[in-house]
């Protein structure tokens, strides 16, 4: 036995012995007053130790555990056996396995109430269902669709901050873009999530940073227009098309999938609004530019290989398109005749192809694949492609 299991023995001992000496001190009928001054014990632990007084035996002088009886928050039985039961068949099936994964099994099968992330993860922790599979994973399906970024400008991923406040009081919204292979950022700040300021930020944005080929966002429907109309082509994406520039919408649920932005938003709250004092609109514009020059000029990325943003850009000796007037256009744009945008997706077991709520049935042996539905404005239609090939195509008349 160690010294320190020793020490741990001997003061448990001497607890329950000044217990038991303090239970029988107030037996012989000494004063509580004169007891708990001599112990330095209040009243009511003295109390409690005689309240559980029990004669000839002295397990009574033992601490219990504070840990209650019933757990009311504890989640239900079936919910945890269901959340065993979908991860062992992903499991056994070679799909992803994971929290996530598991929760979209759980809404398809319409469980209620259903769980959150949190307590899956905590059922999967609690049953030691964390262990990942033995061996090396082999992806079933299609690999994500990635988007290109070899050089500044094949891609952009965009993404709104907020709402945020300041002293004053002053409410805003933060748009910030980042240029995937140069990782220089491009800074907003909007009073709304209104169509203009929608045009205006992107359009400030793309007059320093240049215009990308692609432009990858999530579901927001500020940036797809609105679910009861989804066929209108929303302010973002009529800006893009009538410039050249193709949206892309990452999957439902997947944030992971504009990681970079995701990541840089965390930098922009921690360093940027978390740190500078400021009180007022001009200040909060000024601070923005201010931010996105130093980010730019200073920051350094491993994945430049040691470079700043614009030395990695310099670098590569590339020449940028940028908008030919300085005026943002003014919404609402006209509706465009030509381009193309791209929804991501994955396919869930219900075989159904999600364009921002419109359901469209798809083949079963696209079930658990991510696929990418390029709808041409020009040919209002709707053309599936999965692994680079195109599986079906869809009439899909624009309003």
């Amino acid at each position: 036995m160690n010294t320190k299991l020793i020490l741990e023995v001997f003061m448990k001992d001497e607890i329950q012995q000044e217990r038991i000496r303090a239970v029988q001190r107030f037996l012989n009928n000494e004063k509580p007053e004169s007891i708990c001054a001599s112990l330095g014990r209040s009243k009511a632990w003295l109390y409690k130790w005689v309240e559980r007084h029990i004669a000839d035996d002295n397990s009574w002088s033992e601490s219990q555990s504070k840990r209650p009886l019933r757990v009311t928050s504890r989640t239900p039985k079936e919910i945890e056996e269901i959340v065993k039961m979908v991860r062992l068949n992903l499991y056994n099936r070679d799909l992803f396995c994971g929290a996530q994964a598991i929760l979209w099994e759980i809404e398809e099968l319409e469980i209620r109430p259903l769980p959150s992330l949190r307590t899956i993860n905590r059922i999967l922790s609690r049953n030691d269902l964390t262990h990942r599979r033995t061996g090396r994973y082999e992806p079933k399906g299609t690999p994500y669709p990635k988007l290109p970024s070899l050089f500044p400008n094949q891609t952009h991923q965009a993404d709104f901050v907020g709402p945020c406040y300041l002293k004053g009081p002053v409410r805003f919204y933060g748009l910030n873009a980042v240029d995937i292979a140069t990782a220089r950022c491009g800074l907003y700040t909007a009073p709304s999530k209104s169509g203009q300021s929608i045009i205006d930020g992107f359009w400030e944005i793309w007059q320093r940073l240049g215009m990308p080929v692609n432009v990858q966002v999530d579901n927001a429907m500020s940036f797809f227009g609105s679910p009861t109309h989804p066929r209108g082509m929303g302010p973002l994406i009529r800006l893009c098309l009538h410039y050249g520039v193709e949206p892309w919408f990452i999957p439902m649920s997947e944030p992971w999938r504009n990681g970079v932005i995701e990541k840089f938003n965390d930098h922009y709250q921690q360093k940027f609004l978390g740190k500078v004092i400021m009180t007022t609109q001009d200040d909060l514009t000024i601070g923005a530019l201010e931010f996105e020059q130093r980010h730019n000029s200073s920051y350094r990325y491993s994945k430049l290989g040691g470079k700043t943003p614009l030395k990695a850009l310099a670098a590569v000796k590339i020449k940028l398109r940028f908008p030919k007037q300085e005026e943002a256009p003014h919404h609402r744009l006209k509706k465009p005749e030509t381009g193309r945008y791209h929804i991501v997706r994955l396919i869930r077991s219900n075989m159904k192809l999600n364009i921002f709520g419109e359901l469209f049935p798809v083949a079963p042996e696209l079930a658990h694949e991510y696929v990418v539905a390029t709808i041409d404005v020009k040919e209002q239609k709707i053309k599936l492609f999965w692994d680079k090939t195109q599986v079906d195509e869809f009439n899909y008349k624009l309003r």
